[in-house]
């Protein structure tokens, strides 16, 4: 059990115990692992109180003994990334390696990143050009954090690095299906000599402690990461006292196969996008379009390539799949391979049957089989809604201008691929795409670059200097350079 480890709410630099407890499962295994407080309204005012009493400090601090306290926090988890990744793998299921590498040690370098970017922000230039004017970036004050539950430490410290980079302050409301991991980081900054109130942590439900931070009067910015409906449910509370809010909601990416790609590649790395993190990423590449001339063989290769993604027990190392994060969320998933099923898409691979080779220690948990969807049509559910699963739809196009089309049809914008043996051709297309992000060949992820998207994919972006603008605020001087 993991109790011992969050004793009470962290409000102040303090811990404040209570008896209402929420507990956390164990998706694996179905078993209780932990709990932690249910925090209320009331809980809420004391944290926003002590994060306005830390901002008043910390926000007259420079950049460079800013960007300090974010390199001994970095450095206090990295030195504890074996805890983290045990507590990540019990409360939401990642297998053991991909915990410690990608759950911990991304936001480890997160922590990093923003620290360096503390060190080089403008927080102040001066015009060039008309009258001396000089423009300054501010903290805007003190930021809500509502995280999701999918990439747990990593969707905070992105967060958390960037706002105390500009000198806000802020108050963390973890998911209550892998919130266990976040009193860990309460305990961390504490270790590493953070200012009491300058991060705080109050757990509980959305519905209450949510709706709190995004209506509170003290709170300047709403920075929220979950389901597009509750994105907007998020910026309807806050609108009544108009702040600011950073939303990064779904996505239904579509990863594109030009006529001239290398179709083993292309159809590789998306279904390794696809069945990541058991398919729960908000970029996961969940839809391929290839030429409908080659279309035969990239189902046979999506087939071939998704075959050596197995489940497994996520406590033990390999390169295994871990179990959906919820039974809600399993649930969830498998009513869409059956609708997709109804809709006359055809299963290639997975499907709905349990899956096999389970310990038997393991059976009562949330597991889904990777699967592949062949014969997918642009206005079946499947294609156009997020699944937050292992399900990869794969479409056929004539040529690229229906290519384009089919990849725009979608409500969501947050990220993309291209493949081509012309790079030019690539990125001509990539332009044409209605998307905030689209890997060009394959192209690795880079923490300064923005992370963010188009239409019901959200609003802002995190990560890199776009990320710390989330968090400020512009104020000119006039009359001076």
């Amino acid at each position: 059990m993991f109790d011992a480890l969050h004793p009470g709410l962290f409000v102040g630099g303090r811990w404040i115990g209570l008896d209402s407890r929420i507990p956390v499962g164990n998706p694996a295994t179905a078993e209780t692992v932990g709990s932690v407080p249910a925090g209320g309204k009331e809980h809420v005012d004391l944290a926003v109180a002590a994060a306005r009493t830390a901002f008043g400090h910390w926000s007259c601090t420079g950049p460079g003994e800013r960007a300090e306290a974010l390199e001994r926090l970095a450095d206090t988890v990295a030195a504890r990334e074996a805890e983290f990744a045990r507590t990540i793998t019990a409360e939401m299921g990642a297998p053991h390696d991909f915990s410690l590498q990608v759950q911990v040690r991304l936001a480890v370098d997160v922590l990093r990143a923003q620290a360096a970017l503390a060190r080089t922000f403008p927080f102040s230039e001066s015009l060039p050009d008309g009258p001396p004017a000089r423009v300054l970036r501010e903290p805007a004050g003190v930021v809500a954090a509502i995280t999701p539950w999918n990439y747990p430490l990593y969707q905070i410290t992105a967060k958390l690095g960037a706002a105390l980079a500009v000198g806000c302050a802020v108050v963390l409301k973890p998911s209550g299906v892998a919130p266990l991991n976040a009193y860990l980081l309460a305990d961390c900054a504490q270790q590493a000599g953070l200012p009491a109130g300058l991060f705080n942590v109050v757990s509980g439900s959305g519905r209450t402690v949510g709706e709190a931070l995004a209506a509170h009067p003290g709170v300047d910015v709403v920075s929220f990461t979950g389901s597009t409906g509750a994105g907007q449910h998020v910026m309807r509370t806050a609108a009544g006292t108009v702040k600011r809010v950073a939303l990064e909601l779904g996505g239904k990416s579509a990863a594109v196969a030009l006529p001239d790609a290398d179709l083993a590649a292309a159809v590789g790395a998306t279904v390794a996008s696809a069945f990541a993190n058991t398919g729960q990423t908000c970029t996961a590449l969940a839809r391929l379009l290839v030429p409908a001339e080659r279309y035969a063989d990239a189902v046979d290769a999506a087939v071939s390539a998704g075959s050596r993604y197995t489940l497994g027990d996520p406590t033990e190392p390999g390169g295994h799949l871990g179990p959906s994060a919820s039974p809600e969320q399993r649930d969830t998933v498998l009513e869409y391979i059956r609708l997709g099923v109804e809709e006359g898409a055809r299963v290639v691979l997975g499907g709905l049957e349990a899956p096999d080779g389970i310990p038997a220690g393991l059976a009562g948990g949330h597991w889904v089989r990777p699967t592949v969807l062949a014969d997918a049509k642009p206005s079946m559910r499947v294609v156009r809604e997020e699944i937050f699963g292992p399900v990869l739809c794969l479409l056929p196009y004539v040529d690229e201008t229906e290519a384009v089309l089919l990849a725009n049809d979608c409500d969501y914008g947050l990220s993309g691929a291209v493949w081509s043996a012309d790079t030019d051709r690539a990125v001509a297309f990539a332009r044409r795409m209605r998307t905030g992000r689209v890997e060009i060949n394959g192209g690795a992820f880079n923490l300064n670059a923005p992370s963010g998207g188009y239409k019901l994919s959200g609003l802002g972006r995190e990560l890199g200097r776009w990320g710390l603008e989330e968090f400020c605020e512009t104020k000119t001087l006039q009359g001076v350079r």
